[in-house]
């Protein structure tokens, strides 16, 4: 019954209440933006979504206008603006995906949406059968350290949370996520 209805339901009051109550931070994050480099809020690029559709993600933007695109495992080769950095480290740069969820190309919690380069991720997916959920703002691999993790890793939470789908894990997962936001960033 969840999996099927109420899963939604719970995305959608999730993410309409969640954009009431950011909505002050939201707007802050905003100016800060356009004040240090104007352009565009909103940084999107294709994602591979529910049953291996591609849809827009949506970003704040952390990056100078006209910087090439690079996957997250680059960032280092590129400059972030001064707002950038604490965007992304804080992950208040993922806030405009509540919009995604809102669309219902998303879920609060589920697999993280690949690139469609990520064709070993996706593949893996598909045969264990977690492609069907929407991806996720968070997800059991991402409150089990989700950077570094293998393809087959990441493939191997993605299988276990389709399996327990529950609201209780949704619950959890959702806790567990607030809790890695809350403590202070590794020092590299």
């Amino acid at each position: 019954m969840y999996q099927s209805f109420g899963k939604r339901l719970f995305d959608i009051l999730w993410a309409a209440c969640s954009l009431v109550l950011l909505s002050p931070l939201i707007l802050v994050v905003s100016l800060a933006i356009l004040l240090f480099d104007p352009g565009p809020l909103l940084f999107s690029h294709e994602r591979i979504g529910r049953n291996g559709v591609p849809f827009r993600f949506y970003k704040f933007r952390s990056m100078p206008v006209g910087t090439p695109k690079v996957p997250s495992h680059r960032l280092g080769e590129i400059c972030l603006t001064p707002i950038g950095s604490f965007i992304r480290r804080t992950n208040i740069d993922e806030l405009p995906q509540l919009i995604n969820i809102l669309k219902g190309d998303m879920s609060v919690v589920g697999p993280r949406p690949s690139l469609p380069d990520q064709l070993g991720l996706i593949n893996l997916r598909h045969q264990n059968g977690s492609l069907v959920l929407r991806p996720g703002l968070t997800g059991l691999a991402q409150v089990r350290s989700f950077n570094g993790m293998s393809y087959e890793q990441k493939a191997a939470y993605d299988a276990a949370y389709a399996t327990s789908l529950s609201i209780f894990l949704d619950l959890g997962i959702i806790f567990k996520t607030f809790s890695y936001l809350f403590r202070p960033p590794p020092i590299y």
